[in-house]
């Protein structure tokens, strides 16, 4: 490490300052790829030296030159406040610059390897062929970074935290050479789901934690435990070089049959609002005083004002879900989890620092212009509510996509719901119109320029120049705060220590064990002896297609790891060997509510979604859609009235009840899988005992199966009786269903679950039921 003492002209806010001979309250050290620079009692720098930044002196401590004009500018002072930086930095940004920093990259894999958006190359040639390391950034990554200037990069899938971590210190390394020197704002999806073929030993580490998803820890109903998953979760982020992450996704969990509502908080509106609040608090709070800071990271809470209630359970990526319906009117109960949660923190960062609407038209909410358009495109929603009403100032991201076009309501396309018909560029200035500030999944800042040109066409180059300072202000804001601007670099040997490290896995594996519910326990028959003789059924698993249209073959294989199931148990193959059995399902998949083969034969493309396995034939949906409208449809009438759908995995329930008839009198375990909520009726009176989780590892099951761990999990969502409560309930009400009373009497309602004492009643069933 070496002292440096630098005695130079330099400039402060654009006047000339001799720095004194002093001594300097620096040092400097070579990290290789970069130089790390600490300031004694101030700000840790970081920097790359073949980028042409240099370092500036001023009152004896060290500044980046980002723009490298050999002065100091205001947003390149530490000592400054970031609104302060945020402004000068903008003032300085060229209108290319601020279109780029308004884009959200589309999903970016490190390596890429080419993905279904087409093929991803570096020096011309696919990866393999490439001889690139997987460390480095692809031809498209340097030019939407240097051409279009954008800053903020989505990524998905990393090979592992050091290839991570080097792509971050190269892609910074990158963009620190360009420009005003902005560095890149990396964000991430949740990645902290758990395998459940891993297997966890205490002492040892892995790839990330994993925990259980946000549904299961809401399981927990202890929001402290949310809140050590947030900070968890940050400090593995930020070593993996995410400063955004793409989350909490606080939608009330009020319509049962949507296909988004595993990655709830459930459906009440006060644990999801006390569940935001831990988690936003865990991911931004950094230091003593729990403000911003190096482990900071940006929450981007969606989606606004709502995303639950879509009317059928159909989801919004796809136009036959576009629209959010409110039987009860009731979108205050769907606010709550922002305006008294995330917006509402404990800690001095005070909000969340993101919000992203949701795809879907929130049908007739809008109380002012009666604009049945995406949120995103919704002025009301966005500029009159979130920002007037409640306050917000912070930054609005759009979803991915909703600028693109669309030509079928059952293609995964863009999502321009409302808008179909306008260009590209309209709808870019529809949602700056609305007070949005950046497009998610856009790497072309084209479209933002034309649409500042229909804005200046409308309002004038001055009014248009502000708006979209606003924006880049907001935006900087959550870069400067982060410590980005000062630091964005890693040391790769720390990211390995840190992320996935064995206090983190255990942390992780322990909230597992503390979101599994056990909803019946016949005569008391859970926990098992260690040792005893199991059967496993092997389950069937049908050919399915995703949203992306890629198919998988059907499959049959063992739910579990077996390797795991043995270190618990004796796993026999004839269930006449057997002292019980152990079946492993999923919950009923009751389909997305749509079918062409229905459209093909005089129908309107509108089927039912099943939240149980048998055919189910919807006698009692409404006869007339409560929206309907697209433009992509000659009709509105949406209703899939005395249709009829069987769910795919029909096949787990007949598992279940041959399960049963096989073991005679002889324990039948049922381990559930849950996404949503499910009719328990079809398997419930099969089973001696009945367990539910939302994603854990096998191991945490067999523990709990075992004895090893206690159940403590409530139900953080009702399971409905039958298919006729679901239809009558609102698809915008939390709790409205009548609840499954199982063969013991018990009532699988909100808040309920069991330990090995009975029925839990307990200060969290107090507070929240």
């Amino acid at each position: 490490m070496k002292i440096f003492k630098r005695t130079s002209s330099v400039w402060v806010m654009g006047i000339a300052v001799l720095a004194t001979s002093c001594s300097p309250k620096f040092t400097e050290e070579d990290k290789g790829d970069h130089t790390l620079v600490n300031n004694i009692g101030g700000k840790t720098l970081g920097y790359n030296k073949t980028s042409g930044v240099k370092l500036l002196t001023v009152d004896q401590y060290a500044f980046k030159d980002l723009n490298k004009d050999g002065k100091l500018d205001a947003y390149e002072d530490w000592r400054l406040s970031a609104d302060d930086r945020a402004i000068d930095l903008a003032h300085k940004m060229s209108l290319e610059d601020i279109a780029g920093l308004m884009l959200y990259s589309s999903h970016q894999s490190i390596p890429a390897r080419g993905s279904r958006f087409g093929p991803v190359t570096y020096n011309g040639k696919p990866f393999e062929e490439s001889g690139a390391m997987a460390s480095d950034l692809s031809d498209g990554q340097k030019q939407f970074l240097n051409e279009d200037h954008v800053r903020h990069v989505l990524v998905t899938s990393v090979e592992n935290p050091s290839v991570a971590a080097q792509w971050n210190n190269n892609a910074q390394a990158y963009v620190e050479g360009l420009g005003l020197g902005i560095p890149v704002n990396t964000s991430s999806d949740p990645r902290h789901g758990s395998d459940s073929y891993a297997e966890f030993n205490a002492g040892a580490g892995g790839d990330i934690s994993m925990w259980p998803g946000t549904l299961g820890i809401a399981a927990s109903f202890d929001p402290g435990l949310m809140r050590q998953f947030g900070e968890i979760a940050s400090e593995e982020y930020r070593a993996l070089g995410i400063s955004t992450a793409l989350s909490p996704q606080i939608d009330l969990g009020t319509e049962p049959r949507w296909s988004r509502f595993s990655g709830t908080m459930g459906e009440d509106p006060d644990l999801a609002t006390d569940m935001a609040r831990a988690y936003v608090d865990g991911f931004q709070s950094s230091g003593k005083d729990q403000g911003w800071g190096y482990q900071s990271v940006n929450a981007m809470v969606k989606h606004w004002p709502g995303g639950g209630p879509e009317e059928g359970g159909r989801d919004g990526h796809f136009g036959y879900g576009a629209y959010a319906v409110y039987p009860g009117n009731n979108l205050m109960d769907h606010l709550k989890p922002f305006t008294e949660g995330a917006f509402k923190l404990e800690g001095s960062t005070k909000m969340a620092s993101a919000v992203m609407p949701y795809y879907t038209i929130s049908f007739g909410r809008d109380k002012k212009n009666g604009d049945n358009v995406g949120n995103a495109f919704n002025q009301y929603l966005i500029t009159d509510l979130l920002r007037g009403q409640y306050g917000y100032d912070g930054v609005v991201c759009t979803d991915w996509g909703v600028t693109r076009d669309v030509t079928a309501v059952d293609l995964f396309e863009g999502k321009s719901w409302g808008v179909e018909t306008m260009t590209v560029a309209e709808r870019h200035y529809k949602v700056i119109e609305a007070g949005v500030d950046q497009f998610g999944g856009n790497n072309d800042m084209g479209p933002v320029l034309e649409a500042y040109r229909l804005g200046v066409a409308d309002h004038g180059e001055l009014f248009m120049r502000q708006r979209y300072e606003t924006s880049a202000v907001r935006l900087l804001k959550n870069i400067f705060r982060v410590g980005l601007f000062e630091n964005p670099y890693l040391e790769v040997a720390e990211t390995e220590k840190i992320v996935g490290n064995p206090e983190f896995m255990k942390a992780g594996y322990d909230a597992q064990l503390r979101s599994i519910v056990m909803l019946k326990n016949q005569k008391n028959t859970l926990p098992i002896k260690t040792r005893q003789k199991v059967y496993v059924p092997q389950r069937y698993i049908a050919a399915s297609k995703n949203w992306f249209g890629m198919e998988t073959p059907e499959k049959t294989e063992y739910p579990f790891n077996m390797e795991v199931l043995a270190k618990y148990f004796e796993v026999v193959y004839n269930p006449k060997d057997a002292d019980f059995a152990l079946v492993g399902i999923q919950s009923p998949d009751g389909g997305v509510g749509y079918d062409r083969e229905d459209l093909a034969k005089g129908g309107n493309g509108y089927v039912p979604i099943s939240l149980q396995y048998a055919p189910y034939s919807a006698m009692d949906a409404r006869a007339t859609s409560l929206a309907g409208g697209s433009p992509l449809e000659d009709f509105t009438n949406r209703s899939y009235k005395d249709k009829t759908i069987t769910s795919s995995n029909v096949t787990d329930m007949k598992m279940v009840n041959d399960t049963k008839k096989e073991m005679g009198t002889k324990p039948v375990i049922v381990i559930v899988n849950i996404s949503k909520p499910m009719v328990f009726s079809e398997v419930e009176v099969n089973a001696s005992a009945i367990v539910v989780h939302m994603g854990v590892q096998d191991q945490a099951l067999m523990d709990i199966i075992s004895g090893a761990a206690e159940p403590s999990a409530l139900l953080p969502f009702q399971m409905p009786a039958d298919m006729k409560t679901v239809e009558e309930q609102f698809e915008d009400v939390p709790r409205d269903m009548r609840p499954y009373v199982d063969s013991e009497g018990s009532s699988y309602d909100f808040a309920f679950g069991l330990n090995w004492k009975g029925v839990i009643d307990d200060a969290r069933v107090s507070k929240y039921k």
